[in-house]
């Protein structure tokens, strides 16, 4: 089962993180220009699907300076221990703990 079976909306949050931090690729970029009309016609708005996302989320425009801080401190912190941290796990972690309602 994929992390976002029945649940799209998650992509575009990861991808936001992802870019947040610097790691979003020039590929999922440019698919995600390309799905923001979609996007956009589906929640009733208009913008690039970055826009969309902080709506729809009521994110502040903050947002993304404080996800790269946070990941800033956490990559030197794994390097500190001679770990990589993993800009995929990272994600995955934050929208869980962040974003994602228990149920």
């Amino acid at each position: 089962m994929s992390r976002y079976d029945g649940q799209p909306f998650l992509r575009f949050l990861d991808c936001y993180v992802l870019k947040a931090i610097g790691h979003l690729s020039a590929q999922h970029e440019t698919a995600l220009r390309q799905m923001a009309p979609a996007l956009a016609k589906s929640y009733g708005m208009t913008g690039a699907w970055e826009a969309i996302v902080e709506r729809q989320m009521d994110f502040p425009a903050t947002l993304p300076a404080q996800i790269h801080e946070l990941w800033v401190e956490n990559v030197a912190l794994a390097k500190a221990r001679h770990i990589i941290l993993d800009p995929e796990d990272f994600t995955t972690q934050f929208v869980d703990q962040n974003f994602l309602s228990e149920e």
